[in-house]
């Protein structure tokens, strides 16, 4: 069976078929550094689990689910650009 693909498709390859390979990596780092974060602050194992999940839950599900299919990076990378000259464009007709 032959598959045809456009030529003006983005093949985007993707870990597991569901998250990009960056935005994986950057949730590890993430993680990482939260986990770190974690075990300095809270000596009791129920509240690191509990202030692990509360804090790194939500960046993980909005880097599945996302804007659209874009990548986190990319968002991140939109959100900061428009944060240090923000544009506000009238066109009049």
């Amino acid at each position: 069976m032959k598959f045809i693909f456009p030529q003006n498709y983005n093949f985007k390859s993707k870990l597991l078929g569901i998250i990009d390979y960056t935005t994986a990596i950057l949730n590890v780092i993430i993680a990482i550094i939260l986990f770190c974060i974690v075990n300095v602050i809270f000596s009791s194992i129920n509240i690191k689990i509990f202030v692990f999940i509360v804090v790194f839950f939500p960046v993980f599900l909005f880097s599945i689910i996302g804007f659209n299919g874009e990548n986190i990076i990319a968002v991140c990378n939109y959100l900061l650009k428009y944060i240090f000259k923000p544009k506000i464009l009238l066109y009049k007709k």
